[in-house]
């Protein structure tokens, strides 16, 4: 195989490559299906998103284990392969959980979360190369199937998983030969090299920021860091792994909840991280059995945003890599706030962040911080390496998908995210609205927090959000 062409990690990739290691930004989609998976139409449909996706044939190099440099090195062929899980297989890794009410496309989902090939690299120079995409297909015993696709964080971001699982249906609804590619060429063109990284695409001026206002800024982000607070820790010395926590809202309270935002005119993710606030604040009251007016508390809430349609040049939802960027803001909760009321607080100063384009000029500050807290978890309180309560995203996904293209694949349902047990929040969400009714994947570090822990937290949320109990 030949490597061709290929460049450096930018700063934000260089940040996750030191962040994966250690369990952040393992990117999985699950997709159950009922229908067996032919794996030649299978192996084809990856090749080909590999051929339209440089990035998706790339190989993650350290370059030199003692700088901590990384690099994609492209293939000029794909490469990807199929591992498959037959029944008994599948069946060892469903009774190793403990957790015989979770589903059993979750277990898979979680266990994928905790396949880390990059757990090595750069720690060696014998471990210096990895690949940056795998697939894996499980047997289940009710005659399904689920079929994982597992990338580095660099590879793929939250947009591009989105893009990725509308491209693999679209491959494998369509025709066959020439059909498949005139489609694909619709939806994504035909790129042939990896784009650049976010940095190198920022609008001029955007990210200016002086020397005095930058120490400043960090020396704000450490100080309410170890302010901020978060879920109360469970076991804070143990070995960690994500896990998830699922919520959905039925089309009445979903189209209730948007049509308030929509009044306010603020996004899904302000009500999402209020509720959620809200939720583990009246926990700490219980748990302090205190006047809520002598018991403020500070939340840290992480917002991420997609930058793809205003970088230069701009990107298409199909350019994958990762192209978002980070707003962190810290509010202080008293007690008895409404949930529309700080919705609205929570998301306009994300948004009159956004608008002082700080998400562009504070990227290289969070990067470093995020660096530093790897490299010394003593920095974060009780070593937990978390760096705030909660991680939200912008925009939610909204699927409408084709049914018919749907069971032409036999597709029944499907679960997304990245893990969370390396840096990262107590909690992240991430949200969909899936033929009109919210659907939220909560991952979580364990056994730093517990099921039981996260689950009754997400139960408030939702119960917040619907108005019980206001």
């Amino acid at each position: 195989m030949i490597e061709s062409k290929g460049r450096a990690a930018g700063g934000t990739e260089y940040s996750w490559c030191r962040a994966v290691p250690s369990g952040t930004g393992i990117t999985v989609l699950a997709i159950l299906t009922n229908k067996m998976p032919e794996t030649t139409k299978l192996q084809d449909a990856l090749s080909k998103l590999q051929t339209f996706h440089p990035i998706l044939r790339s190989r993650l190099h350290a370059n030199n284990p003692s700088k901590n440099s990384f690099s994609f090195v492209t293939s000029s062929t794909p490469f990807v392969q199929v591992k498959s899980f037959n029944l008994l297989s599948t069946s060892k890794i469903l009774e190793s959980s403990e957790n015989i009410s979770v589903s059993p496309l979750q277990l898979i989902l979680e266990h994928e979360l905790n396949q880390n090939d990059w757990s090595n690299l750069n720690r060696s120079k014998c471990i210096n190369v990895s690949d940056v995409f795998f697939a894996s297909t499980y047997a289940l015993p009710n005659g399904k199937f689920v079929l994982v696709l597992r990338l580095h964080v660099t590879a793929c971001d939250r947009t591009s998983a989105v893009a990725l699982l509308r491209e693999l249906l679209v491959l494998g609804g369509q025709g066959e030969g020439e059909r498949k590619e005139t489609v694909m060429k619709e939806i994504i063109g035909n790129e042939g090299e990896v784009n650049l990284a976010i940095e190198d695409m920022i609008p001029k001026g955007k990210n200016k920021k002086g020397l005095l206002t930058r120490g400043m800024d960090m020396l704000s982000y450490s100080v309410n860091s170890l302010r901020s607070s978060s879920l109360k820790f469970t076991d804070a010395k143990s070995a960690r792994s994500s896990e998830v926590v699922r919520f959905q809202l039925n089309k009445d309270n979903t189209d209730r909840i948007l049509q308030e935002c929509k009044s306010r005119g603020i996004k899904l993710c302000g009500a999402i991280a209020a509720a959620g606030v809200i939720a583990e604040h009246n926990n700490y009251l219980k748990r302090s059995n205190s006047d809520h007016h002598h018991h403020q508390r500070k939340y840290a809430v992480v917002t991420l945003t997609d930058c793809r349609s205003i970088l230069d040049p701009p990107l298409s939802n199909h350019s994958f890599g990762f192209y978002h960027s980070a707003v962190m803001n810290t509010h202080v909760i008293k007690g008895g706030e409404k949930l529309w009321d700080l919705a609205q607080k929570m998301y306009m100063a994300f948004a009159n962040a956004k608008n002082c384009n700080k998400h562009f000029s504070d990227m290289a500050d969070l990067n470093f911080l995020m660096c530093r807290a790897i490299e010394n978890p003593n920095l974060t309180p009780s070593s937990s390496l978390r760096s705030s309560f909660m991680s939200i995203f912008e925009d939610t996904v909204i699927d409408d998908s084709d049914e018919t293209m749907q069971q032409k694949v036999g597709l029944e349902d499907y679960m997304g995210c990245a893990s969370v047990h390396g840096i990262g929040p107590s909690i992240a969400v991430f949200d969909t609205i899936r033929d009109g009714q919210l659907d939220c994947i909560c991952v979580y570090p364990s056994p730093l927090h517990s099921r039981e822990q996260v689950q009754a937290l997400v139960e408030n949320m939702k119960n917040v959000l619907i108005g019980i109990g206001e």
